[in-house]
This record gives C-alpha cells, structure tokens and sequence, in this order.
C-alpha cells in the first residue's frame, strides 16, 4: 500500500485551537511519527497544545522552508517510503501562501495519496466576510517592498479589478502594513473599496470594508498586526 501524506491545518491565532481545529486532526497526530514543517519549535509547541499522546522527542521532523530544494525533498521521501507523514503550515492550511506546495507536487509524481484536512485559511475567512467578489478572485501574495515598484503594481491590481471585476487579495509582513496603507492612499482611487482583515479568528478580530477617502480618515490599529488586504473596483 502506497504511503499517504496528511495535509493538516494549524491555527491562525493562539486561542481559537477549540473552534477551527477539526477532531480529525487530533486522531491523525497520534498515529503519525513524521512530520514536515517550516519551524520546529512552533510544530512542537502546537502538538502539545492538542495534548498529543506521543513524546515529541520520538517523532521525527523535516525542515521546509524557502531554502529547501527539490532534490532535499526527494531524498527525503526517498528515506521515507511506505509511511504516512504529515506536512504542518507556520499558520492555516498547508501549501497555501507557503512553501508546501513543492512537496504536494513531486508526491504527486511519486504517487503518494494527498490527504487534505478542512482548516482555517485566512485568505478564503477574509474573502467570505468582506463582502466581494467570491466567484472571482486573485491571490497575488505579497506586493513589492521598493515604494515606486509597489505602488505600480497597487494601480495594475485596482486597474485589474476594475475590468476583470475581480477582487485583488494581498497581504503584507505585519510591521509594513501602515507602509501598504500609505501606498494604497497614494495610488488609489478615493472610491476604491478596501477589505482590512486582521487577527483572523481572534478574539480581538478585526474585519471591516470601506472606501480609501474613509480610511485615510479612520486609519485602523493594524501595525504588527497579521493583516489580509482585499481590493475592489466598481
């Protein structure tokens, strides 16, 4: 029997465990000695927090970060076959805005059976509570850091979801997000539409959409703060 690899999805924020971890999950980890993640000790920490059964000095972890390469990962599955194994996101659901998505596709070439496992995605809870476009959406990840390069691609992507009437989801690292703010003022339109997403399934959640000409009069608490930017054009 070909071995399976269990696609399990982590929490967005520290106190939501209980609301968007399905049962699944805590079965899985007790049947699963390998595990695939981009940071070690924040692995360790959440499979304690679900009060795994095993000592987690007996499992075995694997590395992935943007540094991997392919060939790292094929010896790694080479090392690894006939067992299940599992592959765990920094945040949310596995292979999404991460580097997972390379493994997913040469386990693919392998055969390996892809088990994925329903969990919280920022990008599609931020998308569902703001109120755009749902049936016609781009994902394009993070924005250049240069200001004159990032601001083009803010006019591109309002000029695109204008046309296309497609909503523009991008996010930024949550010390530049006033920087995002500044820029959006600068390159958009007044009348564009601006889905702030913040703390997603926290306590102190923050979800709201408005216009630019409100934002640059309402600037929101949202420095260091984990944020979703969801664009649109009428």
């Amino acid at each position: 029997m070909k071995n399976k690899l269990f696609l399990i999805p982590t929490v967005l924020s520290d106190n939501s465990l209980d609301n968007v971890i399905p049962p699944m999950v805590y079965e899985l980890i007790n049947n699963i000695d390998i595990y695939i993640v981009e940071n070690l000790r924040s692995a360790r920490r959440f499979l304690k927090k679900l009060n795994i059964k095993k000592k987690i000095d007996q499992l075995d972890f694997f590395i992935l970060n943007k540094h991997t390469s392919n060939i790292d990962l094929e010896i790694f599955l080479e090392k690894i076959k006939g067992k299940d194994f599992a592959l765990m996101s920094e945040a949310g659901c596995p292979a999404v805005a991460d580097p997972g998505a390379n493994l997913i596709r040469i386990s693919h070439k392998k055969n390996i059976k892809i088990v994925p496992i329903v969990g919280p995605s920022s990008i599609l809870l931020s998308l569902m509570a703001s109120g755009m476009n749902g049936q016609n959406f781009a994902f394009v990840g993070y924005l250049p850091i240069k200001k004159n390069e990032r601001i083009k691609k803010i006019k591109f992507l309002e000029k695109r979801a204008k046309n296309e009437n497609q909503t523009q989801i991008f996010i930024e690292t949550p010390y530049r997000n006033l920087k995002m703010l500044e820029d959006l003022f600068s390159a958009c339109n007044p009348e564009t539409e601006i889905c702030i997403a913040s703390n997603i399934t926290s306590k102190d959640e923050f979800i709201k959409t408005k216009k630019i000409k409100y934002w640059k009069k309402n600037i929101p608490s949202i420095h260091k703060i984990p944020t979703i930017f969801l664009m649109r054009n009428e």
